[in-house]
């Protein structure tokens, strides 16, 4: 059977279109999401004959890849009719929209097997490039392109119902804050007769830790007291892998979708040991928490956990809005 991988360098070609006319167009960049952004730089006193010219279902990509972690800056233009990007980008096009499909090739790009592949083919002393050579001869399976409109039509539904999930999953998140601070900030939890307690009459007594008043009978205490807290183990990162027969890393990029996609043979105390239920904290400067239900899996390093396992009466989601809550206070400052 003949294979149905061909280098890209026969369906692709480079853009060279600069902005000498000096239009009025948006300035892009790229982010490691794989999406054109508008740009923050300052281009006060800037030549921007020098940038260039992309247009709509065209594609750019930073060849610079060892700033990026595991992810290569490449994104599909689809925002403007035209735009500017640096001139630090490599901005290419599809030859023949007949024969590769520009949305199948961006699904492509968004694998992390590709991904993998421009690392691995990068090179350089200094920074790591993965040039427009190298970009060329990537192999991608290319199929009939009715075969390759089927599979974008069926990604793009998928992903329609990713994002109306989403929606209802931040609608619910919405909802289980609101109840958190109408019954643990407000205080107007229900009484014995399905009433709010503080407006109700609740009896409520001074607290000078919090000063402010609290129901009778309730008390101030940590996350240590009330949780078990464990932080990350420093894995090797040479020994990462995707080979889903070893173990499972959680890895602070994984806290946010649930999935852990990192593997690895090497030796951990069970303690490390994530599960179901568990509030992960990424301690990067960003901070991002999320309750854990992607299975059993290894915590890394600079990921903080925190158990409901000490036997009190402190419900789950009340230990996770408690610590939710002041965290996206605190970012939002």
């Amino acid at each position: 059977m003949k294979s149905i991988y061909k280098p890209l360098g026969k369906y692709i070609q480079p853009i060279i279109g600069r902005n000498n006319d000096l239009g009025d167009l948006p300035l892009m960049g790229l982010s490691i999401q794989k999406k054109f952004i508008p740009s923050i730089a300052n281009t006060i006193g800037t030549d921007m004959s020098t940038y260039r010219i992309i247009e709509r279902n065209q594609f750019a990509y930073g060849p610079v890849t060892s700033r990026n972690g595991d992810k290569i800056t490449i994104a599909h233009f689809g925002d403007f009719d035209k735009a500017l990007i640096s001139q630090a980008y490599i901005p290419f096009e599809v030859k023949d929209t007949n024969e590769l499909d520009p949305e199948y090739l961006m699904m492509w790009f968004r694998r992390p097997e590709f991904d993998r592949y421009a690392r691995f083919k990068s090179h350089g002393s200094a920074r790591e490039i993965f040039d427009w050579e190298e970009m060329c001869n990537t192999l991608l399976p290319v199929p009939h392109i009715d075969k390759q409109r089927e599979i974008v039509k069926e990604y793009n539904t998928i992903q329609n119902r990713i994002a109306l999930n989403q929606q209802l999953i931040q609608k619910l998140e919405e909802t289980a804050q609101a109840i958190y601070r109408e019954w643990f900030v407000e205080f107007e939890f229900p009484d014995e007769n399905g009433k709010p307690y503080k407006s109700n009459g609740g009896e409520m007594v001074w607290n000078e830790e919090l000063q402010k008043d609290i129901p009778l009978g309730w008390e101030n205490k940590s996350i240590f007291e009330v949780s078990s807290v464990t932080y990350g183990f420093p894995f090797n990162s040479e020994l990462f892998c995707q080979d889903e027969t070893l173990k499972p890393l959680i890895r602070i990029r994984d806290i946010l979708s649930n999935v852990s996609e990192t593997f690895t043979n090497e030796n951990v105390d069970e303690k490390y040991l994530i599960k179901n239920g568990d509030i992960l904290i990424g301690m990067d400067g960003i901070f991002h928490i999320s309750l854990w239900f992607g299975g059993k899996a290894y915590q890394n390093q600079r990921i903080v956990r925190l158990r409901n396992d000490k036997g009190n009466n402190v419900a789950l989601l009340q230990l996770y809005f408690s610590i939710y809550t002041p965290l996206k206070n605190w970012k939002a400052q």
